[in-house]
């Protein structure tokens, strides 16, 4: 999505508005453009039945206390779990590789267990999520033996690493940009 900067995401104020903010409104703009009214009366719908849900409960103040709480904990959920597969890895600039290639070095995954399944949404399969986009994601474990095999018959590199290094390296590549960054603002 070329709209959408992920690095900007990673400041103070990106994660806790991406969902609440910025998403909310653009999925709505998309299928308003993209005149997918039986969608759009879906989610009009989603939102009376959360609203007539939980007004009555807790108050307008309390509903939109909750709502945006709820998102904002998604949101840093998703800026997580979206970029221990991807920041760390060196992308620089086009190597003329294989399409195969290029999605194995732009991606790794994170670990097969219960947790890391659960917590990612199965999406700690970064690799067959990019060579098999349109495969369920409960299938990813399935198919990722298989393509193990192939990287090691044709010598591809298929990168996997436990969750807590997938984390630091985030902070590590926030900390290398911010230094980047730093460097640049002093010009130094």
């Amino acid at each position: 999505w070329p709209f959408l900067c992920f690095e900007c995401s990673s400041t103070a104020f990106g994660p806790p508005a991406l969902l609440p903010l910025y998403f909310q409104w653009y999925i709505f703009y998309f299928v308003i453009q993209r005149r997918k009214w039986v969608d759009l009366a879906w989610m009009i719908t989603f939102y009376i039945r959360i609203f007539l849900t939980y007004v009555p409960l807790l108050g307008m103040k309390g509903f939109l206390g909750l709502f945006f709480m709820v998102r904002f904990l998604e949101s840093h959920w998703f800026v997580w779990v979206t970029q221990m597969n991807h920041i760390p890895m060196h992308i620089d600039h086009d190597r003329n590789k294989d399409w195969v290639s290029t999605q194995l070095q732009a991606t790794c995954n994170v670990h097969k267990s219960a947790f890391n399944d659960w917590f990612s949404g199965h999406l700690n399969f970064q690799i067959e999520h990019h060579l098999f986009p349109t495969m369920p994601r409960h299938n990813y474990h399935k198919v990722a033996p298989l393509v193990q095999s192939l990287c090691a018959k044709h010598g591809i590199e298929y990168q996997s690493k436990p969750l807590l290094s997938a984390f630091a390296d985030i902070v590590h590549s926030l900390k290398e940009s911010g230094q980047l960054w730093l460097d640049a603002y002093l010009h130094q």
